[in-house]
């Protein structure tokens, strides 16, 4: 993969399994914040007690409850449970803002302290890596270069405004051009490292949830993505139908011509399917030659549309390969829809179950929508039952 393929894939929007797990990382991050946040009330006591100034006390108090509030307020919101696709790149800038913050408030009392400080400035980088938890290479990103910037800033703020002998102090050691050009390079490779984890990351997901032979979802993938899929039907007031196919005697294919034959048939099925459906629709391999679609249509136009994908494919004939003559391939469909016939995944396979097998006892070939009679016979398609 060249550069232009990891930039593609860092920046492309992620998939939903990775937008779910990462709502439950900003919820980690969040609490994190929540809990140690109140810390920040040691500074200006600390100042107190040892003799500060009063306006720089209540300065700290101030600056304390202010980011103790909104990490408050940060906390509610992802709770909320990804609701907000915006937080995460609101609270990684709040992050990365009250870091730049805590050093230019240190700077003006030590200007050396401002750049040198690495128990501040280590902060930018637990919050480049806590991105990792949100699982969004956008996100990483967006912090790490956010992070170099206000970084950068800040160095050119302190170092053009005062003086080499301002610039050194005993317990900071000098502030110079070289000591910020090193942090910004620890920065940046801090970035590539955390982007490189998620690119991994979504690398893996993808794999569990991909059937190795066709190259299109497995159950595994159904199963996760199906609840959200409920969820935003229920709140749009939609309909949607899901069928399961089964290629009609496909042992047959196994046992006369070969289980290579068999895996090209699969795949020449899938070839087919995919010239049919939008982009919007799902193709899911359950298992053998068994297959689920889920179709963003009302029930009747879903059975309709099956019904010219079944035509399409007996039409389109098989080239075994291998010098093998040509054959036929026909499946059996039962469509179900939500939410009339199920409120959820289990129940509506069910029901498309139940009227597939309709559809294989009444001669195969065809597509049955309804539990009670066969709709649609075509009996000049139709094979034998085995």
């Amino acid at each position: 993969m060249g550069w232009t393929g990891v930039l593609r894939r860092l920046f492309a929007q992620p998939d939903e399994v990775m937008l779910e797990t990462g709502a439950g990382g900003e919820l980690v991050v969040a609490r994190m914040r929540a809990w140690s946040s109140p810390l920040l009330l040691l500074l200006p006591l600390a100042s107190h007690l040892a003799g500060g100034a009063s306006a720089e006390t209540w300065v700290g108090v101030f600056a304390a409850c202010a980011t103790i509030a909104c990490s408050m307020l940060l906390l509610h919101l992802a709770g909320q449970h990804g609701r907000y696709r915006w937080l995460p790149f609101a609270s990684g800038t709040f992050d990365i803002s009250i870091i730049t913050a805590s050093l230019a408030l240190l700077s003006l009392y030590d200007p050396a302290a401002g750049i040198n400080s690495m128990v501040i400035w280590s902060f930018y980088l637990i919050s480049i890596f806590l991105t990792a938890l949100r699982n969004d290479g956008r996100l990483v990103a967006w912090v790490g270069l956010l992070a170099v910037l206000q970084f950068w800033a800040l160095g050119a703020w302190i170092l053009g405004g005062h003086s080499a002998a301002q610039l050194a102090s005993p317990g900071y050691g000098s502030a110079n051009w070289g000591n910020v050009i090193q942090r910004l390079v620890l920065l940046a490779i801090a970035t590539i490292v955390t982007a490189t984890i998620i690119m991994r990351m979504q690398r893996l997901i993808d794999l569990a949830g991909t059937d190795s032979l066709t190259g299109i979802a497995n159950r595994s993938w159904l199963g996760y993505r199906f609840p959200r899929l409920v969820a935003r039907a229920q709140a749009r007031g939609e309909d949607f139908a899901v069928a399961i196919i089964d290629l009609d005697h496909f042992k047959r294919i196994n046992d006369e011509i070969g289980h290579l034959a068999g895996d090209r048939a699969l795949c020449h099925f899938i070839d087919m399917a995919k010239q049919e459906l939008r982009e919007d629709d799902w193709i899911v391999r359950l298992g053998g030659e068994e297959f689920a679609l889920v179709l963003h249509d009302t029930l009747p136009v879903a059975r309709a549309r099956l019904d010219g994908l079944r035509r399409h494919v007996a039409d389109s004939g098989f080239d075994p390969g291998d010098g093998l003559a040509p054959c036929r391939i026909t499946f059996s469909a039962g469509v179900c829809a939500f939410p009339h016939d199920g409120p959820n995944l289990l129940t509506l396979l069910g029901r498309a179950d139940k009227r597939l097998g309709i559809a294989k006892r009444t001669g195969r070939n065809r597509v049955v929508a309804d539990d009670s009679q066969v709709q649609g016979l075509d009996r000049a398609d139709a094979l034998p039952a085995a």
